[in-house]
C-alpha cells in the first residue's frame, strides 16, 4: 500500500512557518552546483519515491508561480513538475500548473487519499500545508513525517505540531551543510 509522506522545512525549535508566514529561516539550497553533495542525493531519492504531490490552497498559491517556471533548479524542478498534483480546496475550481498538466482540486482530501492509496503507484507526498497535514493526521492517513531542519532557531512561529504527536523515528540523517532530515512513522 502506498504511504503518505509529509514533508516539512523547520526550525530546531519545531517552527515550520516564521510569524509572517514564511520560510525564511531554509538557509541551504540543495538544487545548485553548490550544494552538498549527500543531501542533494537524498532529496533526489525522496522525489524518485513518490509519484503524487498534495498541496493545500494556500501552499499551491505561493508555490503555482514559481515551480512550473523554475528552470534553475534543475533536474528536481523537472521531477516535481512532472508529478501528478491535487490541490485540497473546497473554493479553487481548477489549479493551472504552468505548462505542466493541471493539478485536480479535491474538495475532500481524505477521500483522496484513502483512494490514492489503494491504487499501484508510488508513495505520496504531502507538501508543507500545516493545516492538511493536521486534519490528514487526525484522520489516521500519515504514514510519514519528513522533516527538514536548519540549523536555526526562530522562538515564535508556527509549530509543525500543535498538540501531542507519539511518533516512531525511522532514521536521523545530518548533512555537511547543517541540515538534518528526520524521519518519523506515525503511531495511529
Amino acid at each position: 500500500m502506498r504511504k503518505l509522506i509529509v514533508q516539512q522545512w523547520v526550525t530546531v525549535d519545531n517552527i515550520a512557518a516564521e510569524e509572517d508566514g514564511g520560510l525564511g529561516f531554509v538557509s541551504v539550497d540543495p538544487f545548485s552546483e553548490k550544494s552538498d553533495p549527500a543531501f542533494k542525493e537524498n532529496v533526489m531519492g525522496f522525489i524518485d519515491s513518490v509519484d503524487t504531490m498534495l498541496l493545500g490552497a494556500n501552499t499551491y498559491n505561493q508555490s503555482k508561480g514559481y515551480w512550473p517556471y523554475a528552470e534553475d533548479q534543475g533536474e528536481y524542478g523537472k521531477k516535481l513538475n512532472s508529478l501528478t498534483k491535487f490541490v485540497a480546496s473546497t473554493k479553487l475550481a481548477e489549479a493551472p500548473w504552468g505548462g505542466f498538466p493541471a493539478a485536480t482540486v479535491t474538495s475532500d482530501p481524505a477521500a483522496t487519499i484513502r483512494d490514492l492509496k489503494k491504487q499501484d503507484g508510488k508513495d505520496i507526498w504531502l507538501w508543507g500545508s500545516l493545516t492538511l497535514m493536521r486534519s490528514l493526521m487526525a484522520a489516521g492517513l500519515v504514514d510519514e513525517v519528513r522533516m527538514m531542519v536548519c540549523p536555526t532557531a526562530r522562538g515564535k512561529g508556527t509549530h509543525v505540531f500543535d498538540d501531542r504527536q507519539d511518533l516512531q523515528l525511522i532514521e536521523a540523517t545530518g548533512f555537511g551543510n547543517g541540515l538534518a532530515i528526520l524521519r518519523y512513522g506515525i503511531n495511529n
